[in-house]
């Protein structure tokens, strides 16, 4: 008797309710190809959905919705139409597809498409499960010395990267993160591929800064008071000059307050952390020193960055990651991330059986 092949899945029932259920095995449709999962990693976003049951106003949980979109997979089968991928093909998956063509996605910027379908943001499903299928376009053929595991990371790169190229980090880029969390370190790894010669980080959390020292950053800093223009006269004494690019990672008012008194006069300061609706910001001292301000949200054509970063050797990401789960242990991964237990930074859940 052949055995029975289970779509074993990651199902927010509502806020506070993650369970597992079989659903169909999808089939591809018109270019788009079966992906037998591998490696998700959660973000905090997906803890988010768990917790709240939102992020903000913008995306709600109002239904049923699969969850994961920091992934990778081995394609199972192909659609119609598909002709640069085959069955077998390690991938990793970019989560956010879209229309292709209003004028943001014709004009490159297709993050900003307002009919994209992005994994595990209300109305869609992610990836969290043993079978999806995906826009072929949208999947990355990884090279055999690439693992799936940094296939999935490539989503978290991808938003770094972006942030970079946003702020214009280049050769010799004098660079601050704030915050070391997964999206903080990746940003610090990406602004360093770019080109950055001096990069300090600012956290609350010591293990968190640990890790970013291993991962080679400059000047890791500690923050210790709720002064922020007293964290921003301590990144300056740390580095021995005013970062000249900014990168803001965590959302918290403090911290885009440091990001602004931080900046040097003339340069950069990009936003990535999506905190409360409305924080405060010395936008006077901003305006007097001609800082810019700008909004970075997720990426466009920052995969094939991403991925080269990894393939070259220039990013290794792998120390990110610090907890293995399989599917069926799910809700101990997601309550790990939530709680940091161990140290989490990256956990990743595994797909196959």
């Amino acid at each position: 008797m052949a055995t029975q092949v289970s779509n074993l899945t990651a199902v927010l029932k509502k806020k506070g309710e993650l369970v597992l259920e079989d659903t169909p095995i999808p089939q591809p449709g018109s270019n788009e190809v079966q992906l037998r999962m591998h490696a998700v990693g959660i973000c905090g976003s997906d803890v988010h959905y768990w917790i709240d049951g939102r992020i903000g106003d913008m995306f709600v949980v109002k239904e049923p919705m699969i969850l994961g979109h920091e992934s990778s997979g081995i394609v199972s089968a192909v659609g119609e139409g598909v002709t640069k991928l085959s069955v077998g093909d390690r991938v990793a998956i970019e989560p956010g597809v879209p229309c292709r063509i209003c004028e943001f996605c014709k004009t490159g910027r297709y993050n900003l498409c307002a009919d994209v379908v992005f994994c595990a943001t209300p109305p869609g499903n992610g990836s969290l499960r043993r079978y999806y299928c995906h826009a072929a376009d949208f999947c990355y053929k990884l090279p055999d010395h690439v693992s799936l595991e940094e296939g999935a990371l490539l989503e978290p790169l991808s938003v770094g990267t972006h942030a970079c190229r946003r702020a214009g980090v280049t050769l010799g880029s004098c660079v601050l993160v704030c915050g070391a969390g997964p999206i903080g370190l990746m940003s610090m790894l990406a602004a360093r591929a770019l080109g950055a010669s001096k990069i300090a980080i600012i956290d609350i959390a010591q293990n968190r800064l640990d890790m970013a020292k291993q991962l080679g950053v400059d000047y890791p800093l500690l923050v210790n008071t709720k002064d922020s223009l007293e964290m921003a006269k301590k990144v300056h004494t740390a580095m021995g000059c005013e970062p000249n690019i900014t990168i803001e990672c965590s959302g918290a008012e403090q911290s885009v307050q440091t990001g602004v008194y931080a900046t040097k006069p003339g340069g950069v300061l990009t936003v990535i952390g999506h905190g409360p609706k409305m924080v405060s910001v010395p936008i006077v001292e901003a305006t007097a020193r001609e800082l810019d301000i700008r909004g970075c949200f997720r990426y466009a054509n920052d995969y094939q960055l991403a991925l080269e970063m990894i393939a070259t050797g220039k990013v290794d990401a792998k120390p990110l990651i610090t907890h293995h789960f399989p599917l069926e242990k799910t809700l101990d991964a997601f309550e790990t991330s939530r709680t940091g237990a161990g140290g989490a930074i990256k956990v990743m859940i595994h797909c196959d059986q």
